[in-house]
């Protein structure tokens, strides 16, 4: 997962942002968020809003006779340990899948078998690979993966053992946003096709054409890894479009009074989703000498989600229309 500090440093860098791609900078901004006081207050609200709605989903359906269990995938996952939060909270899916760079999954294998209150949560039948980037458990799985790749993807759901029919909710967080659109809507027509019951949630930057923006493109074009996918996507209308025009339902179509599609900005995700005494919790963090670029960097960064609902289950889910 990227740093949202990236967006707010100094520096540049030219050419073109295609040339200077780099597999492995990209996965290194995955390292760098560990390590960010800006990236922390980010994932303040990214967490906030993410396990709302990741709540919203593990709950759907609960109250009808015939409950499905649930999955996840995380694409990118990178070092998130949301699983492992999930299963200390009593609330863990049935199964929980995630993908990455065997460059990265080799490594986050490597914290796992390292430590024990890790290890403890995948239970005493689990198999754990460094070398091969792998860890097998009964509700945890993690393998190598280059998303890209859509035969490969099919192998790996296989591999993990996923039900297609069952509800699953699809994490990319700052993963999409550095493919090609060419590549970005494959995965997430593959996913509309992959999965009738589904949602899938993006969070990824937005507004490229503004100072700060142009900013935020020059810093990561620096790193080598530039955001390839951006002008494709570059507001919230056009990232509803991405889902819209590869399979993902029209929330007009729907008589929920929650939408199908929709993106929203994270300032806005503060401001109208998140309750005001987490609001206050966070503004106590004083994680900044001023909250103007915070601001700033809430407003190029959004939520978009897309819903499938063969199942009728997620009529309740997410954010309400105005």
């Amino acid at each position: 997962m990227e740093a949202a500090a990236a967006a707010a440093g100094g520096g540049g860098g030219g050419g073109s942002a295609a040339a200077r791609s780099s597999p492995a900078a990209v996965q290194a901004t995955n390292d760098d968020a560990a390590a960010s006081k800006l990236d922390a207050s980010n994932k303040e609200g990214t967490n906030n809003q993410s396990r709302k709605l990741l709540h919203q989903f593990l709950n759907a359906g609960k109250n009808s006779n015939d409950e499905k269990r649930k999955q996840i995938l995380s694409l990118g996952a990178g070092f998130d340990t949301t699983f492992f939060q999930l299963q200390d909270e009593g609330i863990a899916p049935h199964l929980y899948v995630e993908l990455d760079f065997k460059e990265v999954t080799s490594k986050k294998a490597a914290i796992i078998n390292h430590y024990s209150e890790m290890k403890e949560k995948l239970g005493s039948e689990a198999s754990i690979s460094i070398e091969n980037g792998e860890v097998r458990s009964a509700h945890y799985k993690l393998f190598p993966a280059d998303i890209r790749d859509i035969p490969k993807l099919d192998s790996v759901i296989r591999m993990a053992e996923m039900d297609p029919s069952l509800p699953t909710f699809i994490i990319a967080e700052c993963v999409l946003i550095y493919l090609d659109p060419t590549a970005t809507g494959a995965i997430v027509s593959w996913a509309s096709e992959k999965f009738s019951t589904a949602v899938f949630f993006l969070y990824e930057q937005i507004h490229p054409d503004d100072a700060f923006g142009e900013q935020m493109i020059r810093n990561l074009e620096s790193r080598g890894c530039p955001l390839l996918g951006i002008n494709a996507t570059p507001t919230l209308s056009h990232k509803e479009k991405l889902f819209l025009d590869n399979g993902w339902q029209v929330s007009w179509f729907l008589r929920s009074t929650f939408q199908r599609t929709v993106a929203w900005d994270m300032l806005r995700i503060y401001n109208d989703f998140i309750d005001s005494e987490e609001r206050r919790r966070i503004e106590r963090l004083e994680l900044f000498d001023e909250f103007e670029e915070w601001y700033m960097m809430q407003e190029h960064y959004c939520v978009a989600y897309g819903i499938n609902d063969a199942e009728g289950i997620f009529d309740n889910f997410g954010f309400e229309k105005e």
